[in-house]
């Protein structure tokens, strides 16, 4: 009797002991999956700087909802661009930060169409902030 209190034992430790250890690998891998690469990823949505400017201006709490953090195309001109900080300024309301830091050949004027990830809406600044962004073709 002794001698099967001591097998049940041993069992309910073995099962607690592989149960931790599932769990431990499978937190391992969520807390450390792969980095979204936003130059591969299809943009969820294609907008015109004007037309962006236009749906936060109605409902910006809708628009967050539908844009934040998601990979979008923006379509507008250039308007500043500062290379050291490898950023550029679209139509003054868009401030993308370029993923590529030898991209190179930005011309004030120049449209352009960018895809990048949807960082936010700045009140202060009132401007629309992408990361990651790469030129889109």
């Amino acid at each position: 009797m002794f001698v099967r209190k001591q097998n049940d034992m041993k069992k309910i430790i073995l099962t607690v002991f592989v149960v931790i250890a599932i769990a431990a690998v499978g937190l391992y891998f969520y807390m450390y999956k792969g980095h979204r690469d936003i130059a591969t990823e299809e943009a969820a949505y294609s907008v015109k700087v004007a037309e962006l400017q236009k749906q936060f201006s109605e409902n910006d709490s809708l628009s967050n909802k539908k844009y934040l953090d998601k990979t979008i195309e923006v379509y507008g001109k250039i308007t500043s661009t500062d290379l050291g900080a490898h950023s550029i300024m679209l139509d003054e309301k868009l401030s993308a930060r370029l993923k590529d830091s030898t991209a190179t050949g930005f011309e004030v004027g120049k449209s352009i169409r960018i895809k990048g990830r949807f960082v936010g809406y700045d009140d202060l600044l009132e401007e629309f902030q992408l990361d990651q962004a790469t030129i889109s073709e």
